[in-house]
């Protein structure tokens, strides 16, 4: 038993897709708060609106 604990604490293979799962959630949880943030004072339309005008403007 005692071999089989160590093996087990030595096997790595299940360790990207956790750390994938991990910043999946974290990127989410940014973009939550980041569209909670822009449509209690602009709203996402405005931003990109005013986005697109600087692009145009620049060309």
């Amino acid at each position: 038993m005692l071999r089989f604990i160590q093996t087990l604490s030595r096997d790595e293979r299940g360790v990207s897709s956790l750390e994938y799962a991990v910043l999946g959630g974290i990127i989410v949880a940014v973009l939550v708060a980041l569209g909670t943030f822009l449509s209690g004072t602009t709203g996402f339309q405005a931003v990109f609106q005013k986005l697109l005008t600087a692009a145009n403007n620049a060309i």
